[in-house]
């Protein structure tokens, strides 16, 4: 703009360059308004990312198109000239403006986004038996990196052709794993064959000292070849004796204090690492209701001993020796052993009958001090989830698993504190009858668990 200023400005120089320049100026098309793209789904595993690409403008760039007779060419050097004069284009010579894609744009975003949470290098860890323990030196994480570059060509190659789920290219190492115990070595414990996941991030102090807790009750623990795995038979009784506090668990329509609140998220950890791997699922229940700590939702698996387990066959080529470890806020659970030649997909969620919550509910107790409240549920929105897992054996024989999960619509729920003077006349029951009947209908509709 600058050179056609000052080109007409200069009275004495010829008009030619500037008609020239002109020309070649209102030879470029307009370009079209930005096009609506939708929002972008990328998965691993079950971690899943969302990015809306009309969020990110600077993925778009333009640059010129030089074409012989609607043949794109390298355009010769003495027509890219910086100055006042502009060469006159040979005949058959067009010069245009194109948006294109910025690969590297696209890939500076997903290395700001996802590569943050997916990113880690691969640890080391010796494995020994001392004193008839089975003790962890160091953490054997499988070291992962995302392929950005090849993430964005795919975004691109997405984006030009209406796709919108993405499968993350993710490289993976193994850690560098010690075994000199002849014991674990006969056994098959050789490398990491699955990892479990789950992020416990904003949890109260009682809860993380749970999971902690509950944690620990796995470390160590072999489930030999063949064997089923029952998390309840090796967590084993939970109560203050045991080492838990008081925190938030699921109780039939109600969400209070009891020992062992947050266990879940490690029931929840351990399951999607022998899930993801395509270990068989014997028992395993979503909780009643949808609690954010297990997004995405339908990935989770709660406990209430001795009625609620998770259990999984061993079907593997040899034992696996579970490793639990805490880093920041996400627990993991590490499986040591072989890996076999199945190959596994997990697609979803598909998730659908969302449903609003139901009205506030207030109900008066003699549980508490009369005239004082207290929070007995908040509102949660509800919904049905299905995830599939695909899983191919060496001979190409392929098996598709629904699991779904039913999360029910809940209130906000407070409960009023009242004398049993007071409580009787509501219900036209003794206090003694209403405690009776609270009980008994909460035995019928009992959906427990350790939140």
């Amino acid at each position: 703009m600058n050179i056609l200023l000052r080109t007409m400005k200069d009275r004495k120089r010829t008009c030619v360059p500037f008609v020239c320049l002109l020309c070649c100026i209102l030879s470029f098309p307009t370009l079209a308004e930005a096009s609506y793209y939708p929002e972008l789904t990328f998965r691993i595993d079950h971690h899943l990312f969302f990015i809306n690409p009309n969020d990110s403008p600077a993925w778009r760039k333009t640059e010129e198109v030089w074409a012989f007779r609607g043949t794109e060419i390298a355009p010769p050097q003495e027509l890219r000239v910086d100055g006042d004069t502009v060469p006159g284009l040979p005949e058959g010579v067009t010069r245009t403006l194109r948006n294109v894609w910025d690969s590297d744009a696209i890939a500076a975003t997903i290395a700001s986004r996802i590569s943050p949470v997916i990113d880690r290098p691969r640890g080391e860890v010796t494995i020994k038996q001392e004193e008839g323990e089975i003790v962890f030196y160091g953490v054997g994480f499988l070291g992962k990196l995302v392929d950005i570059h090849r993430t964005a060509a795919l975004i691109i190659d997405a984006l030009e052709n209406n796709i919108t789920d993405i499968h993350l290219p993710v490289v993976q190492q193994q850690p560098v794993l010690h075994v000199p115990d002849p014991y674990l070595q006969d056994i098959g414990i050789r490398e990491v064959v699955a990892i479990g996941e789950s992020n416990f991030a904003r949890s109260a102090t009682s809860r993380r000292h749970n999971i902690s807790a509950g944690l620990s009750k796995f470390n160590g623990h072999l489930v030999l070849q063949g064997d089923t795995f029952s998390f309840n038979d090796v967590l084993g009784p939970v109560n203050g004796e045991t080492g838990y506090v008081k925190e938030l668990v699921i109780l039939g329509d109600k969400t209070l204090p009891d020992y062992g609140g947050g266990l879940c998220q490690v029931s929840t950890t351990a399951y999607r690492g022998i899930w993801e791997y395509g270990f068989p699922i014997v028992d395993r229940r979503n909780h009643s209701f949808a609690v954010s700590y297990y997004s995405p939702q339908g990935t989770d698996a709660t406990i209430y001993p001795p009625y609620t387990d998770m259990k999984f066959v061993n079907d593997g080529q040899s034992a696996l020796l579970i490793q639990t470890h805490i880093e920041g806020d996400r627990a993991f659970f590490i499986y040591y052993g072989m890996r076999d030649t199945r190959e596994v997909e997990i697609i979803g969620p598909y998730v659908w009958d969302r449903r609003d919550p139901p009205p506030d509910r207030i109900e008066y107790t003699t549980d508490i001090p009369p005239g004082t409240t207290r929070i007995a549920g908040k509102a949660v929105p509800g919904m049905q989830s299905a995830w599939f897992r695909v899983t191919r054996d060496d001979g190409g024989l392929e098996t598709i698993e629904p699991f779904y999960s039913y999360y029910e619509a809940r209130p906000n729920f407070t409960q009023i504190g009242v004398s049993k003077e007071l409580q009787a006349p509501v219900t036209g029951l003794s206090a003694d009858e209403l405690l009776k009947s609270k009980q008994q209908r909460l035995i019928k509709r009992r959906r427990s668990a350790r939140r």
